[in-house]
């Protein structure tokens, strides 16, 4: 008998990484909700386990040793669940190696250049004052294209991007799937679109994507939350 994982969440293409992984494992977890629009992130007792206050974070009560152990970083999460259960990993080391390095990709690039993205042509326009700012905008919305460029040639030839399913596509995935927010045309990137219908039709990941929805709000229109999320005085 699996004991429950304890999840501390928000649905945010991070926290779909980990709600995505759990239902593709079959693992049993309870969602805590961290608002990360209300400031719950920085709450004293979310910071021992995450202290980057940033979730996704998880308990797991049978860790190392059948000890509990919290780990936050949603790759280190996922690395973690594919070694403990033996899936999604690769089924040797070559194997392995491959999904990994496209996991630190996504944990390195994509993440973090549409997370830009978003922020300059989505968010700052709309900050008190405007910060509508025409050189992260275009820095950001060019990068994010360099990166889909180099998913779509890798996705010319294969289904997944490392080998079979993997957690590098539970990675990729939920940051890629927002595509238009990040003003990206995804005509130019038909490997990849075929990639985002393959991925996003299976059963796990319409069930992770799900997970507390509709509770994602539009943060150009809350500028609490934008003070708190940006760290505007």
């Amino acid at each position: 008998m699996t004991n429950t994982i304890e999840l501390f969440y928000w649905p945010t293409p991070n926290g779909w990484k980990i709600t995505i992984a759990l239902e593709e494992f079959g693992l049993p977890y309870n969602v805590n909700l961290i608002n990360i629009g209300k400031g719950d992130q920085f709450e004293p007792s979310f910071l021992k386990i995450a202290p980057n206050n940033r979730m996704p974070a998880i308990i797991d009560p049978d860790g190392p040793d059948g000890k509990e152990i919290s780990i936050f970083e949603s790759g280190a999460i996922l690395q973690y669940l594919g070694r403990k259960h033996n899936r999604f990993i690769g089924n040797n080391e070559r194997e392995r190696v491959e999904i990994e390095q496209w996991l630190m990709w996504q944990m390195g690039g994509v993440g973090p250049m549409a997370g830009q993205a978003h922020h300059f042509l989505k968010y700052a326009p709309t900050m008190d004052p405007p910060q509508d700012l025409p050189y992260p905008k275009n820095r950001y919305k060019n990068e994010v294209s360099r990166l889909y460029g180099v998913l779509d040639r890798r996705l010319a030839d294969r289904d997944y991007v490392a080998g079979d399913y993997s957690i590098a596509d539970m990675a990729i995935w939920p940051w890629a799937s927002l595509w238009e927010g990040q003003e990206q045309d995804i005509a130019s990137f038909p490997n990849m679109a075929k990639w985002l219908d393959r991925v996003g039709s299976r059963e796990a990941v319409i069930a992770g994507r799900a997970v507390a929805a509709e509770l994602r709000s539009n943060i150009q229109n809350d500028k609490k939350a934008q003070k708190i999320l940006f760290k505007q005085k």
